[in-house]
């Protein structure tokens, strides 16, 4: 959703995006550390936070069905843009005066929770024996900490290659084409093949032609993220972790990073060799418009997306015809990270019980069915996932592929929870645009950078 530190897949197309303002849903939201009572009844007001306006609709479904069971707790929702709302919370929880509740982000909790700020709700779970088999494996063990839970799955993401169908039929790149796509650093796979052939130049020569002029290229093959954090979830990470690549010795709160690895450094040299080839355009002269904006503009062909993203592409009103196919396979096979979001409840909040009963309907069938129903996300709960799948279908949207790669054994891995997520994050960004740029070769660069984060352990 998901879902950066990451500068993330699920965000960073906000991030990128146009400034919004704080947008309240219903009424105006009170600060929620202080909560609001009814004076005449002791009624219970939730602040909650959220950031995807997509889902806005989806968890005012769930506050209302929540209300209706609860009459006397109301939940109000805040909604505001990726970085405004990092931003607003860090200041909140600087005044003692953060949220009842906030949709939580893997790489942000660890620094909630070293501080103190969030509940453990290990007790709650304990008292009211929350299920936690119920959730796509592993989700429920990312937000605990020295026997301490921070919060409830509340959905889940893959990652797939999302495509322009009328470029790559122009080419004569079918689907079939790209079920089983190979890749490898050395030579590409077939993954750099159907990259170079679907890549064109402004005479309309493909990359596979030897007419091809790369200084002057219409469509371009594949489009990376750069601006993608310490995780590379958009790209470089999927493919590094399919080259046996592993971020860190343990996760989640690992305290040993490998970027220094040279299976990462060899991933980021294809990448930088896609650019040397015309395949992708330079880093300098895409970091001006999103790879959203190129792809819809019709002049990049396949990119990496979440399934977040999936009504964006596939929606009636998408400016282009676009399909969805699995990751390549990989020397260590296909892998996708599997990310998912929580929500905390803030320690200084004055309703803790009734927080709890939110964020226990929140973690519950009956608000992630709801949300289901919407096909926007997939929920944490297993069989609230499959309905999703099916509402999506009903839409006429195939998105099997996020489900299948989930449910693949061995083919997911989780995104590093640590401590120190920030400043990894800008650390190891900072050095893979360096290589891009052409300053630095990948090992110097990843073996400076590594050092530079194993050293914010000791």
């Amino acid at each position: 959703m998901r879902h950066a530190i990451r500068l993330s897949a699920r965000n960073s197309a906000k991030a990128a995006g146009a400034v919004l303002t704080l947008a309240l849903v219903g009424t105006t939201a009170a600060c929620g550390g202080s909560g609001s009572d009814d004076a005449s009844g002791g009624k219970a007001t939730i602040n909650y936070w959220l950031w995807d306006d997509n889902q806005t609709a989806s968890y005012q479904a769930c506050a209302d069905a929540f209300h209706a069971a609860n009459p006397d707790i109301t939940v109000k929702i805040t909604q505001t843009a990726w970085n405004e709302y990092w931003q607003n919370l860090t200041t909140q929880l600087a005044s003692g005066s953060a949220p009842d509740v906030w949709t939580d982000q893997a790489s942000y909790y660890p620094q909630f929770a070293t501080s103190n700020q969030i509940l453990d709700i290990q007790p709650y779970v304990d008292k009211d024996k929350v299920d936690l088999t119920q959730y796509q494996a592993g989700l429920a063990d990312l937000w605990v900490k020295d026997g301490k839970r921070y919060g409830l799955p509340q959905d889940w993401d893959t990652m797939a290659l999302v495509y322009n169908t009328t470029l790559l039929a122009q080419q004569g790149i079918q689907a079939s084409n790209l079920t089983d796509l190979t890749w490898n650093p050395s030579d590409g796979g077939t993954l750099e093949q159907t990259i170079a052939k679907a890549t064109v130049d402004k005479n309309g020569h493909n990359g596979l032609d030897p007419a091809f002029d790369k200084n002057h290229v219409k469509v371009y093959g594949f489009l990376p993220e750069w601006a993608d954090g310490s995780q590379g979830q958009n790209g470089w990470g999927d493919l590094a972790a399919g080259n046996g690549f592993t971020f860190v010795d343990k996760n989640p709160w690992g305290t040993h990073y490998n970027y220094d690895d040279p299976k990462l450094a060899e991933t980021i040299e294809w990448f930088k060799h896609l650019i040397d080839k015309g395949y992708s355009p330079k880093f300098d002269a895409q970091s001006t418009l999103g790879r959203d904006a190129v792809m819809d503009a019709g002049q990049g062909a396949i990119t990496v997306a979440g399934s977040w993203s999936i009504n964006s592409y596939l929606s009636a009103t998408a400016k282009q015809k676009y399909a969805f196919a699995p990751l390549p396979v990989g020397p260590a096979g296909r892998k996708t990270p599997i990310n998912g979001l929580s929500n905390a409840i803030y320690a200084g909040t004055k309703h803790k019980d009734q927080a709890w009963q939110w964020v226990k309907f929140l973690g519950s069938s009956s608000c992630q069915d709801l949300v289901a129903k919407n096909a926007v996300v997939f929920p944490a709960i297993k069989e609230a996932s499959a309905k999703a799948l099916a509402a999506h279908k009903a839409k006429g949207q195939d998105a099997h592929v996020f489900t299948d790669e989930a449910a693949a054994p061995n083919g997911t891995y989780f995104l590093p929870v640590t401590d120190h997520g920030n400043e990894i994050s800008q650390t190891v960004q900072d050095a893979v645009q360096s290589v891009i740029l052409g300053k630095s070769d990948a090992a110097s660069a990843l073996k400076k950078a590594n050092d530079t984060v194993n050293g914010m352990f000791k």
